[in-house]
């Protein structure tokens, strides 16, 4: 727990003489462009961990279960009737019971059944965790996205990738700690990869993916303007300016956070350019995970974990793809054959290189849809659903071949071994050795944590 003391940005006049400096937009540019990262050892997590970072592929619009990996018969029995369980309130109206089409097979070793949606990946789902029962508080978009990004409802909260790098710091000075990679813009934005009253250090660094050339992908990459070793010596000159500006001013995390951020930059000019470059990759295993924006940013998240990101959000697309409230079926098959391959591939690549152990990828939305076809556009679509619905799990400690929790006997509602977001977060944090009551951070004159109150490990996913 640590006091957080807030003061006034660096003066305008310290940026202009950065800029009149040679490094110019190789320095301070980029470390705006990249967000503030702080140097150090890691710290030591309050237990052993099982994972070190963690992958979230995130699903942007909330999928549905049942289409996936929570079979549900009754369903098709059922099409079109409205029974009493399902006559629960939700974004906007809705009719009867709508089938899902697709069909399932018990796959790997364990026999979890997968979708035929997914052949590829139920090839690995001896090592996923799949959670049936998850559920959450509010089925509008913001709140559900906050709730599972920043623990709360509202957009004043740190995201979790926040509070993880503020928990366990860095092993790769020269790289952001958490970066966010989506090709274009997710809903709500940069709220959702926010450091919020944490120290600045902590906020993730957005990247839009969709260019995949490393100059592009990363503007201001290098000062192109002065040498390397004038820029050095410059930078050493900042950085005894600004430590003499901040000794003046004790607990200035945005200043301190500045000081730092021009260090990453500075090194990363010569180390961001092979991390996220995937031509250094070979062709096979290009071929393995595809030429899709996600299929990139899977083949990106493990590069990054393999040098020391902590974590890594994958968002599936710009806006909310997975939002199908019209022409549901086909929007989910065109989805399904977009993720099925680079799944497939994370997991083996990661478990080919030995860092599946050390990996926690995690999968979901930011809710599920109903199981009863919404009335709006002829009645093919499905509506948000907060009540209940499914994520996996997969490597850093989690128990594969499984599945935990169940929903109703349509998918609706979680009823048994319910899974709140608070839950889940706990359990995320204690793979990684953290307890999540422990880490907290005092601001406005209380204690605050990820969990909020809340929060219970889920121990039997757990090796």
């Amino acid at each position: 727990m640590l006091e957080s003391n807030h003061s006034g940005p660096v003066p305008f006049s310290r940026r202009r003489a950065v800029h009149a400096m040679g490094g110019g937009l190789g320095a301070l540019a980029l470390a705006n462009a990249f967000g503030p990262q702080a140097e150090g050892a890691t710290v030591a997590p309050h237990f052993r961990p099982r994972a070190k970072a963690v992958i979230q592929l995130f699903m942007n619009g909330g999928p549905f279960g049942p289409d996936l990996l929570d079979p549900k018969p009754d369903l098709a029995k059922f099409a079109g009737q409205r029974p009493d369980s399902v006559k629960l309130r939700t974004e906007r109206p809705t009719s009867g019971l709508l089938p899902s089409p697709f069909q399932y097979q018990p796959r790997g070793e364990s026999g979890v059944p997968v979708s035929e949606l997914l052949p590829r990946f139920g090839q690995c789902i001896d090592d996923v965790c799949v959670l049936r029962s998850v559920y959450t508080d509010n089925p509008n978009h913001g709140p559900a996205l906050y709730l599972m990004n920043n623990g709360t409802i509202t957009e004043t909260r740190p995201s979790m990738g926040s509070w993880m790098s503020y928990g366990l710091g860095s092993e790769n000075e020269s790289l952001p700690r958490y970066v966010v990679l989506c090709p274009g813009r997710p809903v709500r934005f940069s709220v959702l990869w926010t450091s919020a009253f944490l120290p600045a250090e902590h906020q993730g660094t957005y990247i839009n993916h969709s260019q995949l050339d490393p100059q592009k992908l990363i503007p201001f990459l290098r000062g192109s303007r002065t040498a390397t070793d004038n820029q050095r010596r410059q930078l050493d000159l900042m950085r005894a300016l600004n430590e003499l500006h901040l000794a003046e001013r004790p607990g200035d995390t945005a200043l301190d956070a500045r000081i730092q951020s021009m260090e990453t930059a500075f090194r990363m000019q010569f180390t961001a350019t092979e991390a996220f470059d995937l031509n250094r990759e070979t062709k096979a295993t290009r071929e393995d995970y595809g030429t899709s924006h996600f299929s990139n940013g899977c083949l990106l998240a493990r590069r990054l974990v393999e040098r020391g990101v902590r974590f890594v959000q994958v968002y599936y697309g710009d806006g909310q793809p997975w939002d199908t409230h019209t022409n549901h079926n086909p929007q989910v098959q065109k989805l399904c054959q977009d993720i099925d391959r680079p799944m497939a591939a994370l997991l083996n690549d990661l478990k080919q290189r030995g860092l599946l152990d050390e990996t926690l990828v995690v999968w979901g939305g930011e809710f599920g849809r109903t199981p009863v076809s919404e009335i709006a556009a002829g009645g093919g679509g499905r509506d948000h659903n907060h009540y209940g619905f499914t994520m996996w799990l997969a490597g850093g400690g989690v128990r594969g071949g499984m599945t935990y929790g169940e929903s109703d006997e349509f998918g609706f509602r979680a009823v048994q071994d319910r899974v709140h977001i608070h839950d889940l977060h706990a359990t995320i944090l204690h793979l990684l050795g953290i307890d999540h009551e422990r880490l907290t951070y005092r601001y406005a004159g209380r204690d605050f944590r990820l969990t909020d109150v809340a929060g219970k490990v889920i121990e039997r996913i757990v090796t």
